[in-house]
């Protein structure tokens, strides 16, 4: 006898009860995180920094800032080209310079961390492409994203509901 069991790998119907809103709930801490965001950006090239947002929310599965920064990004006039091809930059290196290459390759080990830190010619990659300030900018910006996307992914942020706007 067989029995037909289902498990659902959805994440939760949109209608489920609101959560937290983290910004109304720990003022302080929301605050911080945005002075650590913009501390982050300075500096930095403004299509490197969608590009970065851009993979790390990929990689953590975060529709909300996803939506955002692909949003952003064609607003600053990043051709659709590019956006399209961000998940597979690998495959697809000519639409990206070799610093925008080294970038998105230590954002995807930073922000897979715990599958097997970050390895030396990585890290090597990025240091040769950035000066040391904007390696040490490059790196909290991807730190600052991936916080971004544990807020919105655990605050259950909806992708289409940019609160910066309201």
């Amino acid at each position: 006898m067989t029995t037909n069991t289902t498990v659902s790998l959805t994440t939760p119907a949109l209608s489920e009860q609101p959560r937290l809103d983290f910004a109304k709930t720990a003022p302080k801490v929301f605050r911080a995180l945005i002075g650590f965001d913009a501390a982050a950006r300075e500096g930095l090239d403004p299509a490197l920094v969608e590009l970065i947002q851009i993979r790390a929310s990929h990689l953590n599965h975060c529709a909300y800032c996803l939506h955002m920064h692909t949003n952003d990004a064609r607003k600053a006039g990043e051709s659709e080209d590019r956006l399209h091809m961000v998940p597979v930059w690998r495959e697809a290196r000519h639409f990206f310079t070799e610093r925008e290459q080294a970038a998105l390759a230590l954002t995807e080990a930073v922000t897979l961390v715990a599958d097997a830190g970050v390895p030396a010619d990585v890290y090597a990659q990025a240091a040769a492409q950035f000066d040391e300030t904007e390696l040490a900018h490059v790196l909290a910006l991807i730190l600052t994203i991936n916080t971004w996307n544990r807020v919105a992914l655990s605050t259950g942020k909806v992708a289409g509901t940019d609160e910066r706007r309201r």
